[in-house]
């Protein structure tokens, strides 16, 4: 049985890019977003792994810890194993509006989906994870790599104010601390715990703003000068996932072309 990948949003932007990635890399993968089965997107998945069974889809909520149970018990029950988590769904405000401006309404569902979510998301596998392995120290010897995987995709954005959607800032900067909370409680149980920085990516969450990012991109935002993708993105999850990091948790990976880095 290939090891076995949850990824929350992976049917679209930088989730699909994600999905796309583990089926290539030889993951079984699983899929929760709230739109009905995308016939399309899934067939292309089954394609590419050369086994329908190795890709499934369950319609429902990282806001809604009902669906949480119900996703990782769907892939428990399809089988057998959890190795890889991948918390990437998340949304932008329905309207950016300036921090004087900005309501409750938006706050809540913003901070609700993008880090409530993807937090008890985290419990949920991990007390999965680990109930499905077993102590550790009646293993007949210690696992040889991590016993599982969890990777936060974050944003440039926990770092970086925008004041026209703040609800989004804090939604993404409690997603590094989460991460940092998580490494910290799950290394005894050896699952580690990676967050991801996507900066500006061309997917359907900004095009919306392409033409700003645009002159921005051409005024030197990045070192790299040049729009991510969510192939991009997909590659250091691809890197993270891969075990070869073991000793390494709660460590933060910009995929953003630099633009972290202060230059004067």
């Amino acid at each position: 049985m290939p090891s076995v990948a949850l990824v929350t949003g992976g049917n679209r932007g930088i989730g699909f890019g994600i999905s796309r990635r583990l089926v290539a890399d030889g993951f079984a993968v699983s899929i929760l977003a709230t739109r009905e089965e995308p016939t399309d997107v899934v067939a292309e998945l089954r394609e590419l792994a050369g086994d329908d069974s190795l890709v499934r889809y369950v319609r429902g909520s990282v806001a809604d810890l009902d669906d949480h149970r119900r996703y990782v018990a769907d892939a428990v029950d399809a089988w057998g194993r959890l190795d890889l988590l991948v918390n990437n769904a998340g949304v932008a405000p329905s309207v950016r509006s300036d921090l004087l401006d900005a309501t409750a309404e938006s706050f809540d569902r913003v901070l609700g989906i993008n880090l409530r979510g993807p937090y008890f998301l985290t419990q949920e596998f991990a007390r999965r994870a680990v109930e499905l392995r077993g102590p550790l120290d009646a293993l007949p010897e210690p696992p040889a790599g991590p016993v599982a995987t969890i990777v936060n995709v974050s944003s440039i954005s926990a770092t970086t104010v925008s004041t026209n959607r703040g609800d989004y800032c804090i939604s993404k900067a409690g997603v590094g601390m989460a991460t940092q909370l998580w490494a910290a409680r799950l290394g005894p149980e050896g699952i580690v715990v990676y967050e991801v920085r996507p900066g500006v990516i061309a997917t359907d969450m900004t095009a919306g703003v392409t033409a700003k990012y645009d002159d921005l991109i051409e005024q030197g935002l990045a070192p790299i000068n040049r729009w991510g993708r969510p192939a991009d993105v997909a590659g250091a999850v691809s890197i993270l996932a891969s075990g070869q990091t073991p000793y390494s948790t709660g460590e933060v990976f910009h995929v953003d072309g630099g633009m972290h880095i202060p230059v004067l």
